[in-house]
């Protein structure tokens, strides 16, 4: 149905009846409300896409992921659940885009230049991000899931990834620990390379040991499965694990329950950053690195975003949360 009908059925012009379903002031409250029942009645639906070019934006978002990689993560893709959520409460679209940087970032730009998108979210930040300079000097609004090194300032979203390192060696060595290893993800994006400092730089603190504990692995249940396999073949095999992500490690509980290494004499202990998966099959309670639920992140991410799109300065959205460590089963003091 359209307006012309509207119009036709009480006897109005139809730039009386657009002006009425838009608001305008100009509009008795009388006749709006006949304009809304009739409207109602026929179950007219306005033109969004007619709309979104009288406004000229397009209410929606893109958010950007490495291809292949992040949606292998629970909390990230619950995550990306959230922030479509809340957007869509505020009638703006989310659209998944692959990060492929063999075509030159071709996906993304087409949006951009098309006008099909408002703003970006970007996840996964590099140190170095070659597509947050690309955003800035395309003068295009984005948010970036964590921090990168820019000439000018930018909006972002992040979590203290070092400090979670931090407070997860720290409580191991505070236990007796001093084999402490790290099975870390064989990438370079920012959030990993913070976690990956926090554990470094707190053993060096303690004159401990990390180049010979420190794994890089795929994120994927086997590979944790098969390096926490490796670590205990050592011959001084390391007393604690932190994985830096829930997904390798439950391949490394999961090594450590088939190895008898949970309990007992000898068992090892593990932290394991966003804690295990929801879906989980051992149904452990591991000590954790927690950041925040998924739904609360979703929704300072889709906060956050709406206020860029509003045109709040980029300065003033900056905001960076602290996680915390929760105590589980899998940690405990040394006893030998």
């Amino acid at each position: 149905m359209s307006l012309k009908v509207i119009a036709k059925n009480l006897g109005l012009s139809i730039t009386a009846v657009s002006r009425a379903l838009n608001g305008y002031s100009d509009i008795s409250e009388e006749t709006r409300n006949i304009i809304k029942a009739e409207a109602e009645r026929i179950s007219y639906q306005p033109n969004t896409n007619a709309q979104r070019l009288k406004k000229g934006k397009s209410d929606a978002v893109g958010l950007i992921y490495p291809y292949a990689s992040s949606l292998s993560s629970d909390f990230f893709f619950a995550m990306v659940g959230a922030i479509g959520h809340h957007l869509a409460k505020q009638g703006v679209d989310l659209l998944l885009i692959t990060d492929d940087q063999q075509d030159d970032y071709q996906p993304f730009i087409r949006l951009i230049e098309g006008g099909r998108i408002d703003a970006l979210i970007v996840a996964h930040t590099l140190e170095q991000d070659p597509r947050l300079a690309l955003l800035q000097q395309k003068k295009m609004p984005f948010l970036a899931l964590g921090r990168s090194q820019l000439p000018q300032p930018y909006a972002w979203f992040d979590f203290d990834n070092r400090l979670g390192l931090e407070m997860a060696t720290e409580h191991l060595i505070s236990l007796g620990h001093r084999r402490i290893s790290l099975l870390s993800q064989d990438c370079q994006q920012a959030f990993v390379m913070q976690r990956r400092q926090g554990y470094c730089d707190t053993l060096k603190r303690h004159n401990l040991p990390s180049s010979i504990f420190l794994k890089a692995v795929d994120v994927t249940r086997r590979a944790g499965y098969r390096a926490t396999l490796d670590l205990l073949a050592l011959p001084d095999p390391p007393t604690a694990i932190i994985s830096d992500g829930n997904v390798h490690g439950e391949g490394a509980v999961a090594a450590l329950h088939d190895a008898g290494r949970l309990t007992g004499p000898d068992a090892v202990a593990i932290i394991v950053y966003d804690g295990l998966p929801e879906d989980c099959l051992t149904g452990i309670d591991a000590t954790a690195i927690i950041q925040a639920t998924r739904e609360v992140v979703g929704n300072q991410i889709a906060q956050m975003t709406l206020a860029l799109m509003a045109g709040q300065p980029v300065d003033k959205l900056q905001m960076l949360w602290e996680p915390t460590l929760r105590q589980g089963t899998t940690t405990f003091a040394l006893t030998h």
